[in-house]
């Protein structure tokens, strides 16, 4: 099948990609929307959508490329890898045997890579679905106005999250609206990529509110949430656009999200870890997330992170060092809510102290000791979150910084998350820093505000797909991977370059579509290139 951006609607690669490679080793699941659909394999496009139920089974399709090809799944584990791995905290540990996982690990991704090439076909898969979805239904006048129009927005909110992948993943790329275009296309510029992102998002703040009452489902203010990380991004890219428009942006961003925050829908959880707990789902700090269920398409990060279960064995996905955990202070629930140092084990009845912890977040203490869940899928039902609201604060605070200094509303924004970090909720009692500086930011220089949200930032979203994108936004990627990674990690220091701020386009793409150029130091440059002194 030409995958070159023409993908088609039956996505047949997966019967090939089955001959590759061993069932085991895909971990494959069926993947939805609410976890209720007819698989797209067999449909025709062209004599369906002749009733309601034909379009949400073709945007059940979409969500479907979130969680679909197991192990390589975009949203099982797949931003993970690509996000978490690519950083100074996170390493393949010694039960990875997959070469592909170590290569991302040692910052030698090549264009064969089996992670970055699934990236950019389930990516192209999911925008052809919704192009053909926002297509057929453009033309369903037996539908409502109002129906129609939120089926073609909530297609949009998809495509346009596919879009803000991608181009953080690669760069430009080339940009399809249409079933049918984009065989021997050549790469969008990364602004007329953004330009698209936004202009589908606009078009996703026009769903209602209320559209659904699962998180999983865009709705008018999950799109503002996105714009408000669309637009920071945008503003940090030193593309032509991102530079000339650098202050307006930060403003976007800020209005979104304090959009978002006037809205009064969302506010944090009282509990950190809650937002990962199978029971509290769709919680009142989730604004868009993939949802899962360990049965129908589980969240591969569980078994990656706790795969050897109470031992000191080192699981696939491990941290590079146990200071991070330790430079965590105590009184932070953020702490013992990302690392799991110690962890009861139901089979002794005590806890087990790991020498190197582990990542909570996808430990599902609630099920790890059933008998119908083994440790191994302690944590396939976890849900990924997209955007939460703990995110939307921290962009208004960097956003408003970056504008203006730090000012009221970036001090109010920045503490909300300091203080839900340092509240006790089994003592109900406020704590303070154990290191006796104040619990509220207030009298800090610009810099000194710049490096309290990247800190702040870094404490929160610890194996959540965030840490390559915001050291790759602040270009200080290779400065900070050279700095801070643990001296027995030596191939990620030796390794780092300039040309990790994107990945390669897959080589299969290269070839199918001649049109299409590699990303500078891919293929053996290692002068020049599009990298000026700004990234570091």
């Amino acid at each position: 099948m030409n995958t070159n951006i023409r993908i088609s609607y039956s996505k047949m690669l997966a019967a090939a990609f089955s001959l590759l490679f061993p069932l085991s080793s895909l971990l494959s699941f069926t993947s939805c929307a609410d976890l209720e659909q007819t698989s797209l394999s067999s449909i025709d496009k062209d004599n369906f959508y002749k009733s309601k139920e034909d379009i949400e089974t073709a945007i059940n399709g979409i969500y479907q490329e979130f969680t679909v090809d197991g192990f390589y799944g975009m949203y099982n584990n797949q931003s993970v890898y690509l996000n978490d791995l690519q950083t100074d905290y996170v390493k393949a540990g010694a039960q990875t045997n997959s070469a592909h996982i170590r290569e991302i690990s040692n910052f030698a991704v090549s264009p064969n890579n089996l992670f970055v090439g699934y990236a950019w076909e389930e990516h192209y898969t999911a925008i052809n679905r919704a192009n053909v979805l926002i297509e057929k239904v453009s033309g369903a006048d037996w539908l409502k106005e109002e129906i129609r129009q939120n089926y073609i927005n909530e297609a949009r909110f998809l495509r346009g999250l596919m879009y803000f992948n991608l181009v953080r993943y690669f760069g430009g790329v080339p940009i399809v609206l249409k079933d049918g275009e984009g065989e021997g296309a050549p790469r969008n510029s990364i602004d007329e990529v953004y330009a698209q992102i936004v202009d589908d998002f606009t078009a996703a703040e026009q769903l209602p509110a209320n559209y659904s009452n699962r998180d999983s489902k865009p709705s008018s203010l999950a799109a503002s949430a996105m714009l408000s990380k669309i637009y920071l991004t945008w503003a940090q890219t030193l593309t032509e656009q991102g530079k000339a428009n650098q202050k307006a942006y930060y403003q976007k961003a800020s209005d979104y999200a304090q959009k978002v925050i006037n809205s009064g829908k969302y506010h944090l959880l009282e509990k950190f870890i809650d937002n990962w707990s199978v029971d509290k789902k769709n919680g009142p700090e989730h604004i868009f997330t993939v949802e899962h269920d360990r049965t129908i398409n589980g969240n591969i990060t569980g078994h990656c992170t706790f795969a050897t279960n109470w031992s000191d064995a080192e699981p696939v996905l491990l941290a590079t060092s146990d200071r991070y955990y330790t430079e965590m202070d105590y009184r932070d629930q953020r702490r013992d809510g990302s690392w799991a140092k110690r962890l009861y084990n139901p089979n002794t009845g005590t806890d087990f102290v790991f020498t190197v912890p582990r990542f909570r977040k996808y430990i599902d203490s609630l099920n790890y000791a059933k008998p119908e869940s083994s440790g191994n899928a302690a944590g396939h039902s976890t849900n990924t979150l997209i955007i939460r609201y703990g995110e939307v604060l921290l962009i208004k605070a960097e956003a408003e910084n970056e504008l203006n200094g730090p000012t009221a509303a970036a001090y109010d924004a920045i503490n909300q998350i300091r203080r839900r970090a340092y509240w006790s909720p089994y003592e109900k009692a406020q704590l303070t820093p154990s290191d006796g500086s104040p619990l509220e930011l207030s009298g800090l220089t610009q810099e000194q505000f710049r490096q309290a949200v990247r800190q702040e930032r870094w404490n929160e979203f610890i194996l959540e797909g965030q840490r390559w994108f915001d050291l790759k936004r602040w270009h200080i990627l290779v400065t900070h991977v050279k700095a801070n990674t643990p001296a027995s990690e030596p191939l990620k220091i030796k390794n780092v370059s300039k040309r990790n701020y994107y990945l390669p386009l897959p080589q299969d793409q290269i070839i199918l579509n001649p049109n299409l150029e590699q990303n500078w130091g891919y293929s053996g440059e290692t002068d020049g290139g599009p990298y000026g002194p700004e990234y570091q």
